[in-house]
């Protein structure tokens, strides 16, 4: 039967190689597919608790390669790989190694030069690895625990709570969420950062 997607507004769509990679072939909904990447993540979640790790270390294409393996591993064979095909946001697929590096460079330069506040460098790291969409699936979600890490991890501040909510499903949270990615895109990052922390 295959995986069949449908996707909601802001999602990606995979080409029919990049489904071919799913590992638990009895998947074959939305549902089904969101709750076990959901709890792949949680895995995930649990493996960053109590580490102490350097800022050198989270900024670095290692680790964020690492940490979306970790997110996606047990349903993507792909995880951790960057994506080999364009999507309709995005990079070229051949410029996202050269352009996250240039983003966790910029990244480094604003912690080490206070360039912006703390919550404001999480929330600008962000959204410039969300544009870059890394990887074939799951970048919005692999871009919020980028930026709770960093906020917890390199800041010492609490995570962001996101809303509390599923941000993968239709609703308002989505819908308040995209428009502040959007506001973003054009050069306003505060409604992102007040969407984080509410």
């Amino acid at each position: 039967m295959g995986l069949k997607i449908d996707y909601i507004d802001g999602q990606t769509p995979l080409d029919e190689d990049e489904k071919e990679g799913l590992q638990i072939k009895s998947i074959t909904t939305r549902g089904e597919l969101d709750e076990f990447e959901q709890y792949n993540i949680e895995k995930a979640i649990q493996w960053t608790i109590g580490k102490k790790w350097k800022s050198d270390y989270i900024l670095s294409e290692v680790f964020v390669r690492e940490l979306h393996k970790r997110m996606f591993s047990e349903v993507w064979i792909w995880a951790g790989e960057f994506r080999k095909t364009n999507k309709n946001i995005g990079v070229d697929k051949y410029q996202v190694p050269l352009t996250l590096k240039q983003l966790l460079d910029d990244c480094k330069f604003w912690i080490n030069n206070n360039t912006y506040s703390d919550e404001e460098i999480a929330i600008k790291f962000k959204h410039g690895i969300v544009k870059i969409h890394c990887f074939a699936n799951g970048n919005g979600r692999h871009s919020r625990l980028m930026a709770d890490i960093i906020i917890s991890h390199i800041f010492g501040k609490p995570a962001f709570s996101w809303n509390r909510t599923n941000l993968n499903k239709k609703g308002d949270a989505r819908s308040r969420y995209l428009a502040a990615i959007r506001l973003a895109d054009s050069g306003d990052i505060n409604p992102l950062i007040d969407f984080a922390r509410g």
